[in-house]
């Protein structure tokens, strides 16, 4: 009889943690639908800045920006990371892959500074004693535009400071559903030829907003301001894509999860039943056996 009431329990246990795995499943899904929706709505936008950033050089050439200057004077330049990890676990290997690449670009230079969005990501790097900036402490849960300004203004404030020479942003790229990867792009200083290379523009001339597109004051003034805002896109598009790839891998891992405790619940359910009738097996034989010691 105890070892029927043991499966009993067992059983109970994990009807209750299927419960819990199927309802984060659930939450994840409608939050990576947001997401989702979130990016959509916000590309656009983006997409325009960058279309104007490309106009702008295809028209002005060589634009002088401070966000352009990479400090080759320097001998030794200071490199900074922003790293986006989750708040939270029960996400597969999300968080332990954002983590791990990160740690192997900074194997040669363990002193580099942090900028660490995410609670599981700040702990990890604080208990290990890399240098973290501490005042910088944004979640990644919900990622808003003002989040994202709030961040930009702080960057560039420390890179016009000279608190750092180079800034590289650690994020997960989401390829599918299924395949989702850490990537690392430089932010700052921007560089011309790399950026013209992601506006699609060619020496041999490229596409054109608006022939008659005039800027006041003038061209480079507008870049200025635009570029802030490219900066901003990128890191927006960052955390709503790391965001994005930790609720599909949060759903896939409680997904599994349920697939495995009804997995379980099957083979618990046929022992329970085989205890239960070698148990009713015994009790008659016992009954037979009374009753034929009565005679």
């Amino acid at each position: 009889m105890a070892h029927i009431n043991e499966v009993k329990l067992r059983m109970k246990s994990i009807k209750e943690t299927r419960q819990i795995t199927n309802a984060m499943k659930l939450i994840s899904a409608a939050k990576l639908k947001k997401a989702k929706r979130q990016l959509e709505k916000a590309s656009p936008y983006f997409e325009k800045v960058r279309d104007t950033m490309a106009d702008i050089l295809l028209r002005s050439g060589k634009i002088e920006n401070k966000y352009f200057h990479a400090r080759e004077e320097k001998e030794v330049k200071k490199k900074a990371y922003i790293v986006i990890t989750g708040d939270k676990g029960f996400a597969g290997g999300y968080n332990h892959s954002i983590i791990k690449f990160t740690e192997e670009h900074l194997k040669q230079n363990k002193e580099a500074l942090l900028f660490v969005a995410g609670n599981v990501g700040r702990s990890h790097f604080v208990k290990n004693k890399y240098n973290v900036y501490m005042e910088f402490d944004y979640p990644v849960q919900n990622p808003s535009i003002y989040m994202a300004r709030e961040i930009t203004e702080i960057i560039l404030n420390l890179f016009d400071k000279e608190v750092f020479d180079e800034l590289y942003i650690i994020y997960t790229h989401m390829f599918s559903s299924v395949k989702m990867e850490p990537k690392l792009i430089k932010l700052l200083p921007l560089e011309l030829e790399t950026l013209k290379e992601k506006l699609q523009i060619n020496e041999n001339g490229g596409r054109i907003l608006d022939d008659c597109m005039e800027y006041e004051p003038d061209p480079e003034f507008v870049f200025n301001i635009l570029v802030q805002k490219y900066v901003k896109g990128v890191v927006y598009g960052a955390f709503v894509e790391s965001f994005t790839s930790e609720q599909n891998s949060r759903m896939t891992a409680m997904d599994n999860a349920t697939a495995n405790a009804n997995d379980i619940l099957k083979k618990l359910d046929l022992l329970y039943n085989r205890a239960r009738q070698s148990k009713i097996t015994q009790d008659i034989t016992e009954i037979v056996g009374g009753a034929e010691a009565l005679k």
